[in-house]
């Protein structure tokens, strides 16, 4: 089983990244490999157990299911149904943590799954560059220009 922990602090206080992040369809509108998603059967984003099919600036389409979901931790997990990637077994979870000192957010965001033999390196450096560290750049560039628009 290959593990993959990234984490971050971002110079934006935690409401406001959690109110982005806890939108479990919201990612085509931050991450920057997303180009599009939709939540299954008209569910409700935040309810767990919910499906997101989304599709890839590539062109791939993949699903995922909301497994859980904490406002009083600020923390969500997740799992992959269907993906074009050989990642089996995936299950990721995203949790933030007030950084006082100075009203920053800290982001951790882990997983944990299973390759074919021999590619566990390749795909749990695709994860954590590809996937984490995009998803912290990106987050991190639409806070500095939020907190630059309530400014301006």
């Amino acid at each position: 089983m290959v593990k993959v922990i990234r984490s971050t602090v971002l110079e934006a206080p935690i409401e406001a990244v959690w109110a982005v992040l806890r939108d479990f369809n919201g990612h085509d509108r931050w991450h920057p490999v997303v180009a599009s998603s939709q939540i299954e059967r008209g569910r409700e984003a935040d309810r767990i157990g919910s499906v997101r099919r989304f599709t890839l600036v590539s062109g791939e389409e993949l699903r995922e299911q909301l497994l859980t979901l904490s406002d009083a931790e600020t923390a969500f997990s997740y799992c992959l149904l269907d993906t074009p990637v050989p990642l089996f077994n995936y299950v990721a979870h995203v949790r933030l943590i007030p950084v006082t000192d100075g009203d920053m957010t800290f982001w951790h965001w882990e997983s944990r799954f299973d390759t074919p033999k021999g590619r566990e390196e390749e795909l749990a450096t695709m994860v954590g560059k590809e996937i984490y560290e995009a998803g912290f750049t990106a987050i991190r560039a639409m806070m500095s220009e939020g907190a630059g628009h309530a400014v301006g």
